[in-house]
């Protein structure tokens, strides 16, 4: 049974990157943190840093800590997703469902841990923001199709690091957490300004359901009507980088 084998790792892999990743922008964002006003670069490498521990935590089920991997591992053609847990549907399910759940949890601690920062004063979107993704300008469509490519550098990159890993003679498939660090240091750095770069589904549902839960003084509105980008482009992005890595890495 692989249950426990996926879901524990998944679940606090997953919880680990939103509590670090909402954490940076909490720090940076809300009133009288020490890191306010540290801008978008600060929040990249926090971001970065974030899926490094998570990506550690999570090694033993493949780290993919974020549905769009998972699903792109399915497209790439993978028989396994880790040593020992075979692609299979209710394997998908217990991934999906424990990087969910995961995302939640962390966007929790980080509130429990900013809870006076958040009582402070300051904006709805400015406390939404620390838990989910917006555009800097809306417009539904280039909004999916920047996610969509992001997601898809992603995918695409991270395949990329496994086979260099079983192919090459050289270390370039064994940066393993630091690697993947980077490149969403990167991802972020490069085409993060138009959305946000959430490249997870899980990373925005979760938290955004943790916002409309959660008693957070003057948080406003959890603006359901964008929620669908940051799931719908990840999942498109992240089909693509599987399916080109599957033609391009053979």
């Amino acid at each position: 049974m692989n249950f426990s084998a996926i879901f524990i790792p998944e679940l606090f892999g997953t919880m680990m990157l939103t509590l670090l990743g909402c954490g940076v922008v909490a720090n940076v964002a809300l009133p009288r943190t020490k890191g306010n006003g540290g801008g978008f670069l600060m929040v990249n490498f926090g971001w970065g840093l974030a899926v490094f521990a998570g990506v550690f935590v999570a090694i033993s089920s493949g780290a993919h800590i974020n549905p769009a991997v998972t699903i792109g591992l399915i497209a790439n053609g993978a028989e396994n997703f880790a040593d020992g847990i075979p692609v299979n549907a209710a394997n998908t399910l217990i991934y999906i469902l424990a990087q969910l759940a995961g995302a939640f949890l962390g966007a929790v601690f980080c509130w429990l841990a900013y809870k006076t920062h958040f009582d402070a004063d300051s904006d709805g979107p400015t406390k939404l923001g620390v838990f989910s993704t917006g555009p800097a300008m809306r417009s539904y469509g280039w909004n999916v199709v920047t996610e969509v490519i992001g997601t898809f550098v992603l995918v695409f990159v991270v395949i990329s690091f496994g086979w260099a890993g079983e192919n090459a003679s050289t270390a370039a498939g064994q940066l393993g957490p630091l690697a993947v660090a980077l490149l969403v240091v990167g991802i972020g750095a490069s085409l993060g300004g138009p959305t946000g770069y959430a490249i997870n589904p899980a990373r925005d549902l979760g938290p955004r359901i943790a916002h409309a839960l959660l008693p957070i003084k003057g948080k406003g509105g959890s603006d359901w009507s964008y929620a669908w980008v940051p799931v719908v482009g990840p999942i498109i992005g992240g089909v693509l980088g599987g399916l080109v890595a599957a033609a391009v890495f053979v």
